[in-house]
């Protein structure tokens, strides 16, 4: 008989927001996102990890996890910052990314009011189309 091990909600587990499928998210950026979300700092709701160890984690090339988290950028989710480390011998280079992971409902809201935006200017594009249809309807025919 085999037996299941007991489960820590709050220690083998963290929570993904249900917000983030309303964006219209892919499943790679997904995926990217839970991982950020594993790793950050609750308190301070930041992580640094690079796209190498990112792209392990979920199985992507590194190419690909950059696609995602421009694409989460975008969406209003994370916000990256760029680092810098300091070698011994004195010389500066780029670290990694600092990722900090931002309130869903922020990314929701932004979402939605692109959404209008777009709604908006289909029906404006529509109701000059209409009126453009009326005028020619209208307009007596042209001799030739």
């Amino acid at each position: 008989m085999r037996t299941w091990t007991k489960r820590d909600p709050v220690k083998n587990y963290f929570p993904l927001p249900n917000e983030i499928y309303q964006l219209g998210l892919s499943h790679g950026a997904i995926a990217v996102y839970g991982y950020l979300l594993r790793i950050e700092d609750r308190r301070t709701y930041q992580c640094h990890p690079s796209y190498a160890t990112i792209g392990k984690a979920v199985g992507m090339s590194r190419n690909t996890v950059a696609k995602y988290v421009r694409q989460l950028e975008e969406k209003g989710l994370i916000r990256t910052e760029h680092t810098t480390v300091t070698l011994k011998d004195g010389r500066k280079r780029n670290g990694s990314l600092l990722y900090t992971i931002l309130p869903p409902e922020q990314a929701v809201e932004q979402f939605n009011r692109r959404q209008l935006a777009k709604a908006e200017a289909a029906a404006e594009r529509r109701r000059i189309q209409d009126t453009l249809a009326k005028q020619a309807a209208e307009a007596p025919p042209s001799p030739l």
